[in-house]
């Protein structure tokens, strides 16, 4: 049971919005070259905020979303206040429609248009083992500390974070590609260095008994060998 530190209650009313329109895809919305970007990957969710101009990172948030009745968020990270970590937050006035074939949804007061589909790899990603000296070191992905990553409509966002301390330590995204085995990262953003940002970060993928296979090089071209297991609480 997710324990609420501070619930915060906005009176609202939704017009038009159905789990299917939301699940597994992404929605940006631009003002004046910033961007704010959504993810919703299975049940969880991510929003991003930055600077395509100057590469400026501004901020995100993220946890788990529910659309029983109502739309609402609560909050495992958030790197601009992490005394709302742990709230619960509804939102008023959420709904979806279409204009000139083009999905458009309303949240907050913003208007965010919908990216296009891709399915391969998409959805919600923790990491579960990472390459150190040749050794694979596998983790525990039902602790606290977490490195999660969302992929759904061609974007992707990365997190590390820490529910028990409230504590947000980095995160990355953009878009993305996956075929034939091989997965590109074109990296939009990047909290730790925005020199990264601009890259095109190319990877080997393979899914083996569920778990995804992530093979390649960083940013600063040291070798990366990841596994990430799909989160399921």
């Amino acid at each position: 049971m997710i324990m609420l530190n501070l619930f915060i209650f906005i009176f609202f009313n939704i017009n038009y919005i159905f789990p299917n329109e939301i699940e597994n895809s992404s929605w940006i919305n631009e003002l004046n070259g910033v961007y704010e970007v959504r993810i919703y990957s299975d049940k969880y969710f991510s929003v991003a905020k930055y600077n395509i101009i100057n590469n400026e990172f501004i901020g995100t948030s993220g946890g788990i979303y529910f659309y029983d009745n109502y739309y609402y968020e609560v909050q495992e990270f958030n790197s601009m206040d992490s005394s709302l970590v742990g709230d619960t937050i509804f939102y008023s006035n959420v709904k979806i429609n279409i204009k000139n074939g083009i999905r458009m949804m309303k949240i907050d007061g913003k208007t965010f248009i919908k990216s296009p589909d891709e399915e391969k790899l998409s959805g919600s990603w923790l990491m579960s083992g990472i390459e150190r000296r040749g050794e694979m070191r596998m983790r525990e992905i039902n602790r606290p500390r977490k490195t999660m990553k969302l992929l759904a409509g061609n974007r992707f966002q990365w997190i590390a974070y820490d529910t028990s301390k409230k504590g947000f330590y980095g995160s990355g995204g953009g878009t993305y590609t996956a075929e034939n085995g091989k997965y590109i990262e074109n990296v939009e953003f990047f909290s730790r260095d925005s020199n990264t940002v601009g890259k095109s970060l190319e990877f080997y993928f393979e899914i083996k008994e569920g778990n995804w296979h992530h093979k390649g090089f960083s940013s600063k071209g040291d070798p990366k060998y990841e596994i990430w297991t799909q989160r399921n609480q």
